[in-house]
């Protein structure tokens, strides 16, 4: 079916439904940024292929909500279909919760998927006066080829990879707990799931996890998920039930509190706890959450050593393409950093889609090549190559802007003040209890002295062979819902300022960097950041002139460590790449 034929079907079902609106935000019943195919509704329904996005049907408006990072995207993506692009950041913001309070004033009954609406969600549709209605999802009508939800095989960690074992993390939640009278604990995220039990799985691209819900009680713990996935792992501290089970455990507890996370438990499992008894729900974050951001010696002592072997494959790659061996395309530049990768035993795979945007298509910030888009890297211009990847020991994620031919001085200085914004955060120094929204402005604030700017968060968490975005930390003008989340000693987190101008290039520079301790004084414990990414900046682009004489210590000190680290582990034909890459400025 064309987008418009599914629109029109999708408002038949509507109207049989008596709904004035239908929402598809885009995500499966464990509220995750990336989803399996099953949960592609947003990209089905709209052809729109990016990871975040609101879709909003009426009976005469399709419209989808995206953010910077995809206004270009989107807007190419939904051309010629009945969708029209609203943005909900920059100077033109709007939101789909404005408008479906201002459209619908009396009453008129708004349906979303009881499996994809949080209960915060649905509290605040409320809360601004609509008429939400959780229901079975409409989609299942007329999306006939609908892929049925995957039962991959997981794989067990070893315990000394992880630092700590399925049954101490889950001795510790309990512990957690027990201080709060709290006797269960109802955990739908995925990466939680998976960090808790020491396992990881294939049912999403690129993400290390599986589709669970896992309930973890005072004497017993219940992993929900088809028993498929255990022919070669057999399970320890947990009893494996049926995925769909979920409710009918959740509706026969009683006389017991139980705590979850109202952002990531489905109001079809709210539904579930209204039949239970006499049970009372204690709201917080999973505190497997903040036990998984900050990471333990042992996961940093893998993140660490997935950053050299991500570095060796990044100098390999950079040293062929420096060489001017082959004529690229985003779509084989891409490819060829993937078959570099993969000569390490200890590489699993890519973190996310790798994103390969030359020329003007760097200034779409989460660009997509298709073979459709694909555009050959000639002549002069900009590369922005964001990539990742999850080793056997950590999860890796890496920006850098590359120059093809000459650049020019507005190039130079748009890098130079990016890396300055960068090189600022990344040498911050700070007190215990510091939120990254409070660390925000220093990555900003060279472009906002020329009157630039970019609109996406400059940090986001990181996970230990899990989810390349992982919460609650992360570096951001927005402070988000809740209460703000101070970063603490063991948080990896990226470094990520860019500047984008469309129709003619975008730079991105991105480190990961781990909390660590700095001093502690008469003032308090401070910390700071260890900067974990081992690769080189693009020299070429740098303007030192723009630069005060610490910040070109710093970049000649990162790049010292960098050939140090890697000299010997590269391959030789690279050696002369790394050693020049890497000079004092």
């Amino acid at each position: 079916m064309h987008v418009n034929e599914k629109v029109d079907a999708l408002r038949a079902q509507m109207r049989e439904a008596g709904l004035s609106a239908w929402i598809i935000n885009g995500t499966d019943p464990h509220q995750s940024e990336y989803v399996c195919d099953r949960w592609h509704s947003r990209r089905w329904i709209s052809g729109f292929t990016g990871s975040a996005g609101t879709v909003v049907v009426t009976e005469d408006k399709a419209l989808i909500w995206v953010d910077s990072r995809y206004f270009v995207q989107c807007a190419a993506q939904i051309k010629g279909t009945v969708f029209e692009m609203k943005k909900i950041d920059g100077p033109e913001a709007s939101s789909p919760l404005a408008f479906l309070k201002e459209t619908f004033r009396n009453n008129e009954k708004v349906g979303i998927s009881a499996e994809t609406l949080m209960v915060t969600a649905k509290e605040r549709y409320q809360e601004n006066g609509i008429n939400i209605q959780a229901t079975d999802d409409l989609l299942d009508a007329i999306w006939k080829d609908r892929p049925a939800m995957p039962e991959n095989p997981v794989e067990k960690m070893d315990d000394s990879l992880c630092g700590q074992s399925a049954l101490e993390k889950i001795n510790k939640i309990r512990e957690m707990g027990h201080q709060k009278s709290e006797s269960y604990h109802l955990i739908s995220s995925l990466d939680d799931i998976a960090w808790i039990l020491n396992l990881r799985g294939s049912d999403i691209d690129d993400t290390p996890v599986f589709l669970a819900h896992l309930l973890i009680g005072p004497d017993t713990v219940r992993l929900f998920t088809p028993q498929a996935r255990f022919c070669k792992v057999k399970p320890e501290c947990y009893e494996v039930l049926p995925y769909d089970s979920i409710a009918t455990v959740l509706s026969g507890l009683s006389d017991t509190v139980i705590r979850l996370n109202p952002d990531r438990i489905n109001m079809k499992m709210q539904n579930a706890l209204d039949k239970a008894h006499n049970v009372r729900i204690s709201r917080g974050r999973e505190y497997s959450t903040d036990l998984k951001a900050a990471k333990n010696p042992t996961e940093l002592e893998g993140m660490r050593t997935a950053h050299i072997l991500d570095g060796v494959a990044l100098v390999n790659f950079l040293a062929m393409v420096k060489r001017n061996e082959f004529d690229f395309t985003e779509l084989s530049i891409a490819k060829a950093l993937s078959d570099e990768r993969e000569l390490e035993e200890d590489y699993l795979g890519p973190s996310f889609s790798t994103i390969a945007g030359f020329a003007e298509h760097g200034a779409v910030v989460h660009y997509s090549a298709t073979e459709e888009t694909d555009i050959p890297i000639t002549g002069n211009g900009l590369l922005v190559l964001d990539s990742g990847g999850q080793y056997t020991c950590g999860t890796t994620d890496i920006t850098r802007t590359l120059l093809f031919g000459e650049a020019t001085q507005e190039q130079k200085e748009d890098y130079t003040l990016v890396l300055k914004g960068h090189l600022a955060l990344a040498a911050q120094v700070f007190p215990k209890g510091t939120t990254g929204h409070q660390l925000d402005a220093l990555a900003h604030q060279f472009l906002w002295q020329k009157g630039m700017d970019y609109f996406h968060g400059t940090g986001h968490g990181v996970g230990y062979r899990l989810s390349v975005h992982e919460g609650p930390q992360r570096i951001s003008s927005k402070q988000g819902t809740g209460e703000p989340v101070p970063l603490e000693v063991g948080m990896v987190i990226s470094d990520e300022p860019g500047l984008y101008k469309e129709g003619k290039h975008g730079i991105r520079i991105e480190n990961l960097v781990a909390v660590t301790e700095a001093m502690k004084t008469e003032f308090g414990q401070f910390y700071t950041f260890e900067v974990l990414t081992c690769c080189p900046y693009e020299r070429d682009l740098i303007v030192k002139e723009m630069l005060t004489p610490d910040e070109i210590a710093m970049i000649d000190d990162y790049h010292s460590w960098v050939r140090e680290m890697l000299i010997d582990m590269v391959d030789e034909s690279s050696k002369d790449y790394l050693i020049s890459a890497t000079e004092p400025l």
